[in-house]
C-alpha cells in the first residue's frame, strides 16, 4: 500500500501589499540606528536579493486558524474524502492565532482542535494538534501523518501548514518586507493508485544555531513596550541553509533509490530566491550537474515567504496547473525541502 497526497488545498489572502508600500518606513539597524540609504535604495537591494515584489496579507477579519481551515475544506473536497473519516488533524504553524491589531498568541485551544470545530467534524477518533517547528513544520506534518498511517493508527491524516506573519513583524526592521500570510494543506492516505513517499530526512541543529531566528524586540528604542517580534541573524541563515540543506537533500534521495536524473520538480520553502538558487545548484553540484532550467518553482515574487504555507502552496498551485510554465504529472518523482527556526531541516522525495 503506498502513502501518498490524495488532495491539495490553499488559500491565498487578498491583500495585496507592494515593495513601494514600505517607500515610507523609519527603517533602523539592530541598534536603533538610521540606515545611511534612502528607503528605495533598501527596497532596491531587498528585491534583488529576495526576489520579492509583493505580498500577500490575510483581511482584518481573518486569522491563522480561519484562513487554516479555508485551505483544508479545499483540500478535503480536492481528496474526495469523507471528512468524518480523518483520523489525524496536524496544523503547522509558529504564533498561534495573533488578531489584528494585537500583540498577544492565542493558541488555546489548539489551531487544530479550531479547524476541527470549523469542519464540524463529529468523529471523536479525529486527533488534532499543533505542530510547531519553524518553517519545515507542514512538512514535517506530513512525515509524522505517514508514520501514523504506516503504522495502522490511521487512514486518512489532513496536514495544514498556516501562518499570519504580517501580525509579527517590527515596522522598523526591514526584514519585515520579507514576510507575508497564507495557507496550504494536503490529504495524505493509503492507496494503491496514488502517488507515495519514498523517502524523507529530518535534522535539527541546536548547537550554536538555535537562536538564528528568534523573538526580540522592536529596533525603534523609544518603544518602551513588551511586545516582541519575529527577528533574525539573515546572514547567518544564508550560510547555515546554503552549507546544510543541500546535503541533506541528497541524502535523502540518495536512500529514495532514484536517480537525480529521474527528479523533475523540487519544492523548497520560499525564503529567498538567491538562497534557494544557491542550494539547488549547490545540490546538483554534488552530483557533478548543474540544474535543469525549470526544476525549481517559485512564488515568493508576489506572495513573499509565509513560512510553513509556502511549500504546500506552491505544490497545490503546480498541481492545479496554476503556476504558468509549471506542471507534475502522475509518476514525477519530486522533492520537498525546508530549513527554518530551530534550526530544522527536512526533506521528502515523492512520487506523484
Amino acid at each position: 500500500m503506498k502513502i501518498g497526497i490524495a488532495g491539495t488545498g490553499c488559500y491565498i489572502p487578498q491583500i495585496t501589499t507592494s515593495n513601494s508600500d514600505f517607500e515610507h518606513h523609519n527603517f533602523l539597524d539592530m541598534d536603533g540606528v538610521p540606515y545611511d540609504q534612502p528607503n528605495d535604495v533598501i527596497i532596491e537591494k531587498f528585491k534583488a536579493i529576495t526576489g520579492i515584489g509583493e505580498r500577500r496579507y490575510a483581511a482584518k477579519e481573518l486569522n491563522t486558524s480561519d484562513i487554516g481551515y479555508l485551505a483544508a475544506e479545499q483540500a478535503i473536497e480536492n481528496a474526495g474524502i469523507d471528512r468524518e473519516e480523518l483520523d489525524y488533524i496536524i496544523f503547522a504553524h509558529n504564533f498561534g492565532n495573533v488578531s489584528y491589531g494585537s500583540s498577544q498568541a492565542d493558541t488555546l485551544p489548539s489551531l487544530a482542535t479550531r479547524v476541527k470545530h470549523n469542519l464540524k467534524i463529529k468523529n471523536t477518533g479525529c486527533v488534532a494538534y499543533d505542530m510547531l517547528f519553524g518553517c519545515p513544520g507542514w512538512i514535517e506534518g506530513i512525515i509524522q501523518a505517514k508514520a501514523y498511517i504506516q503504522s495502522g493508527m490511521a487512514k486518512n491524516c489532513l496536514v495544514i501548514g498556516a501562518e499570519t506573519l504580517s501580525r509579527v513583524v517590527d515596522p522598523h526592521d526591514r526584514d519585515s518586507m520579507i514576510y507575508s500570510d497564507g495557507a496550504g494543506a494536503c490529504i495524505l492516505s493509503a492507496s494503491e493508485e496514488g502517488g507515495e513517499i519514498l523517502s524523507h530526512l529530518t535534522a535539527t541543529h541546536a548547537n550554536g544555531e538555535a537562536y538564528y531566528l528568534f523573538s526580540g524586540q522592536s529596533y525603534n528604542k523609544e518603544d518602551e513596550s513588551s511586545t516582541h517580534f519575529i527577528k533574525m541573524y539573515g546572514r547567518k541563515i544564508y550560510e547555515f541553509a546554503v552549507t546544510h540543506v543541500p546535503g541533506a537533500m541528497k541524502q535523502c534521495l540518495d536512500e529514495s533509490g532514484q536517480s537525480i536524473d529521474d527528479v523533475k520538480k523540487i519544492f523548497i520553502h520560499q525564503a529567498n530566491e538567491k538562497m534557494d538558487e544557491a542550494i539547488v545548484k549547490r545540490f546538483y553540484r554534488q552530483y557533478g550537474q548543474t540544474p535543469p532550467e525549470g526544476i525549481m518553482p517559485m512564488n515568493i515574487q508576489t506572495m513573499g515567504n509565509s513560512s510553513v504555507a509556502t511549500v504546500p502552496t506552491l505544490f497545490h498551485m503546480v498541481r492545479e496547473g496554476q503556476l504558468e510554465g509549471h506542471e507534475v504529472k502522475k509518476g514525477d518523482v519530486v522533492i520537498f525541502a525546508s530549513v527554518g527556526a530551530g534550526m530544522n531541516i527536512n526533506a521528502i522525495v515523492y512520487r506523484c
